[in-house]
């Protein structure tokens, strides 16, 4: 390299990058290189440290969920045909997979009760900047008025990822678990009016907030309202498209994609045809081909989003193609008939649950609206404490959580958790609070 450079050492070559930026060998405090059976053999050690999300029996939500996987889901989604499958871009050697896309798009657009699906993107805070960038386009704005009640680790994201934009992000605060429009409205007046309204439903704490409200507050500031809604608990609840949503964004990792230490998982995304053109990433579309036959490509790609990205709302060019596989095949699986019946069986569990803590002693409701398969609650003992304790129980107890000031631990409940987990659950918790 230096010789085709005409350099003669390496100094020579970062000779461009100031002397204050650089970081000399000393300044990093590396220890001593080790052979590779050594390093192997420590990283087991650290490894043995942890417990394994199966040594224990899981509570724990927040945006990532214990479910059952089929095994028709993992038979199907594992196939080498589509785990190396060749890139739609050339749709003669990719009718497949496109298909298999362009399905999994259909089921989505289901879901969501809106008219067109993309074919993902990466997990459900990247789904939610790329709404937030396509409102921002579609309006000219820059201010979003997003609710408290989306998750907080989606909300840093889109923090991070619209900075570079200059977005301005209002947080509108809960009370009692569902947002406060009417205090966005009240101090907005006479400001910027928002490119986006977004809310949760299900929000963060399992609560249902409602759309009227964000819906009437999007409609009279002209802009877009954006739901960020759950897969699951849409085989109970009213789907976005029907509450009057433009966009709809979701964590699809409850339909497959099993707990994987964050990842990965996949971005949902679902328009009005207004915002079609908008959309970004992937779009499969059927058409036939010049022998009249049933054929998959994909279409109404913005080509800047490729060659010209000074001119793109999005620069997402891809997709989950494995894992939205997974999904599809997990929803087709269940069916309409089934995702109604998941949902039924968490929403039990969860009342159930709910109910037998709150009969212990100094366990509150941290917050009083209606819930699904995810509640928040009041403590005797720190939450953190709590956590600790319940897990040398065996038990992932849930996820500490603030409202308004107020700690609280955040439980959740899947099909997957028997009578009997929940009440050894409950003997085990009232042991560690008493």
């Amino acid at each position: 390299m230096l010789a085709d450079l005409g350099l003669s050492s390496t100094e020579e070559l970062f000779a461009v990058v100031p002397q204050a930026l650089r970081i000399t060998g000393g300044d990093l405090h590396l220890p001593p290189g080790l052979p590779e059976a050594d390093v192997a053999s420590e990283m087991a050690r650290l490894a043995a440290a942890n417990r394994a999300g199966t040594e224990l029996v899981c509570f724990a939500g927040g945006g990532a969920y214990d479910h059952d996987v089929a095994a028709v889901t993992r038979a199907l989604a594992g196939r080498s045909e589509f785990v190396t499958s060749y890139t739609p871009y050339q749709p003669e050697v990719a009718q497949g997979v496109l298909q298999a896309l362009f399905e999994y798009q259909t089921l989505v657009s289901r879901l969501a009760g809106l008219p067109v699906a993309n074919a993902s993107v990466y997990d459900g805070a990247s789904a939610l900047v790329e709404a937030v960038n396509l409102a921002t386009a579609a309006t000219g704005r820059r201010s979003v008025w997003v609710s408290e009640g989306v998750n907080p680790r989606w909300r840093e994201v889109l923090a991070t990822l619209t900075a570079g934009r200059e977005t301005e992000l209002v947080e509108v605060p809960l009370v009692d678990g569902l947002t406060a429009w009417q205090r966005a409205t009240s101090a907005a007046s006479g400001g910027a009016p928002p490119a986006a309204v977004v809310v949760a439903c299900p929000n963060y704490f399992g609560c249902i907030d409602p759309l009227a409200p964000a819906k009437m507050a999007a409609q009279q500031a002209g802009a877009v309202l954006v739901s960020v809604f759950d897969p699951v608990a849409a085989g109970l609840l009213r789907t976005p498209g029907e509450q009057g949503a433009d966009v709809a964004v979701a964590e699809g990792q409850p339909l497959g994609p099993p707990l994987g230490f964050g990842g990965p998982y996949l971005g949902m995304l679902a328009v009005s045809r207004e915002h079609v053109r908008r959309l970004p990433g992937r779009l499969v579309g059927r058409t036939l081909d010049s022998a009249g036959r049933v054929a998959y490509v994909t279409t109404l790609r913005a080509r800047e989003q490729d060659i010209r990205r000074e001119r793109a709302s999005s620069n997402i060019c891809t997709n989950q193609t494995l894992v939205a596989i997974a999904a599809m095949v997990q929803l087709a699986w269940l069916g309409t008939s089934g995702l109604r019946e998941l949902a039924l069986r968490c929403a039990r569990g969860t009342r159930y649950l709910r109910d037998g803590l709150l009969r212990l002693p100094g366990v509150e409701p941290l917050v009083g609206a209606p819930v699904v398969r995810e509640f928040a609650l009041a403590l005797p003992v720190a939450p953190e404490v709590v956590v600790e304790r319940m897990a040398d129980e065996g038990f992932l107890a849930g996820l500490p959580v603030q409202v308004g000031g107020r700690e609280g631990l955040l439980v959740a409940v899947t099909e997957k958790r028997t009578k009997a987990e929940m009440d050894a659950y409950l003997a085990a918790m009232e042991k560690v609070t008493g």
